[in-house]
């Protein structure tokens, strides 16, 4: 039995099912990511002072770059296909597709980097902020303490202002050392706390994860979604208007994804 309304409109609503099932989705994620970003509000607003230049602004930039691109060839895709021009929507599809896994990779190369920067503090109540010879990942005082390691070799931050902008003192002394810092030994008897920047470290880190990690998961839905339709989709010639209807609602939820980002972005990382 042929499945009614995949491409003719229905009558109630002027639509076919794919994309009134789509819009019902979108509205349970705005839902999903409304409660997200309240909650975020409430916790910064209660918040006594917030982390400030923690994040890398130029990758973010970036990656908002590519995703916004993603979008673009999406709708490319889309109308390539109205005009039959099969060819070149496959084209821009695979281009999409290549966006979101640009993106995914760029991604985890940040996160990579959170996992290796540490926080630590002496026992004087110095806090200073960098990383351990070799990037080690996830490591934590109670472990160094079982390993029975006496020192760590530690590479401070440049300094930073509350902006969490390098100080005129930290570039002139990078500079100077042509963008190498300095690896110092310290003794694991004298620091009160160590964490990596990771969700236990603080809200901050925990809001970050959360959010990107979700929006992320979302990417990659979406990329498995294009690749399907890309690779396996068996009625690009016999059934095309069937075909555009299916990468248009994929792109309206690629749509969603994009605007999703455009808020995360100034929101976790200018802000």
């Amino acid at each position: 039995m042929e499945i009614p309304y995949t491409v003719e409109a229905r009558r109630d609503t002027g639509l076919y099912n794919a994309k009134v099932g789509i819009w019902l989705f979108l509205a349970s994620e705005v839902m999903l990511f409304g409660a997200l970003f309240s909650s975020y509000v409430l916790l910064r607003v209660g918040a006594d002072s917030w982390p400030h230049g923690l994040l890398n602004i130029p990758i973010g930039t970036f990656n908002t770059f590519v995703l916004i691109s993603s979008s673009v060839t999406i709708v490319m895709c889309w109308a390539n296909l109205k005009l039959r021009r099969f060819g070149w929507a496959k084209v821009y599809l695979a281009i999409t597709i290549l966006c979101a896994l640009a993106f995914l990779g760029i991604k985890s190369k940040e996160y990579n980097d959170k996992f290796t920067h540490y926080a630590i503090r002496l026992a004087d109540g110095k806090e200073i902020t960098g990383h351990i010879k070799g990037d080690p990942r996830f490591l934590s005082l109670k472990k160094l303490i079982t390993q029975k390691t006496e020192t760590i070799e530690f590479a401070a931050d440049p300094e930073k202002d509350a902006r969490g902008h390098e100080t005129k003192e930290a570039k002139a002394e990078e500079k100077a050392h042509h963008g190498e810092h300095e690896f110092k030994a310290l003794k694991v008897s004298d620091l009160t706390y160590l964490s990596a920047y990771v969700p236990s470290h603080n809200t901050y880190f925990a809001i970050y994860f959360t959010l990107t990690g979700l929006h992320g998961l979302h990417v990659l839905g979406g990329a498995v979604v294009l690749s399907y339709i890309l690779l396996f989709g068996k009625m690009w010639r016999e059934n095309p208007e069937r075909v555009t209807n299916r990468v248009e609602v994929a792109g309206l939820f690629w749509h969603f994804v994009d605007l999703v980002w455009i808020f995360l972005f100034p929101v976790l990382y200018l802000l």
